[in-house]
C-alpha cells in the first residue's frame, strides 16, 4: 500500500488536515468492489449525474444517504427463499447481490434528486456555492459604513 506524507502541508497551510482526510477517504474508496458499474457525468458547469446499473432492484431495495460529504448508495435485495428454490437457471449472468457504493462529495455539493428507470439509478448533484464564498467586486471610493 502506498502512503503519502502530507507533513510539509501542515507547516504551510492552516486547515490542511481536511486534505489528509480526503486522501484517506480516496484510498479507502479504491478498495470498493466494482459492482455495480456506474458512470459520473458532467451535465453543466456545476451539475453532475451518477448513473448506476442496478438491474433487478426496485426503488424499495435502494437506500441513498448523504452524511458528512459522503454519498452512500446501498442496495439490499429482498429474496423469497421458496421462490428461489423453484427457479432453475441454466446461466445466471445478472447479479442480484447486495451492494454499498460510497462517493466523496466536494464542498457545497448537494444531492438534488434520484430516479430509477429501466434498471438505471440516476442521482443528480449540483455544486451550490454560497453567496459569501462567491467573488465580490469592491468599488474604489465606496463607503462600507454609513456613519463615517
Amino acid at each position: 500500500m502506498r502512503t503519502i506524507d502530507l507533513s510539509p502541508l501542515y507547516r504551510s497551510f492552516i486547515g490542511s488536515d481536511h486534505l489528509a482526510s480526503l486522501v484517506d477517504a480516496a484510498s479507502r474508496a479504491e478498495k470498493q468492489s466494482s459492482y455495480p458499474p456506474y458512470n459520473i457525468e458532467l451535465l453543466a458547469e456545476d451539475k453532475y449525474r451518477i448513473t448506476m446499473a442496478i438491474a433487478g432492484f426496485s426503488k424499495d431495495d435502494i437506500n441513498i444517504v448523504v452524511e458528512d460529504n459522503t454519498l452512500a448508495i446501498t442496495g439490499t435485495k429482498r429474496t423469497d427463499a421458496k421462490a428461489d428454490q423453484e427457479r432453475k437457471f441454466l446461466h445466471k449472468g445478472i447479479s442480484e447481490r447486495n451492494f454499498e457504493r460510497k462517493f466523496q462529495l466536494g464542498d457545497h455539493v448537494k444531492v438534488l434528486a434520484a430516479d430509477l428507470e429501466n434498471g438505471l439509478l440516476h442521482v443528480d448533484l449540483e455544486r451550490v456555492i454560497p453567496e459569501a464564498k462567491k467573488p465580490r467586486k469592491i468599488e474604489i471610493g465606496g463607503r462600507l459604513f454609513d456613519n463615517e
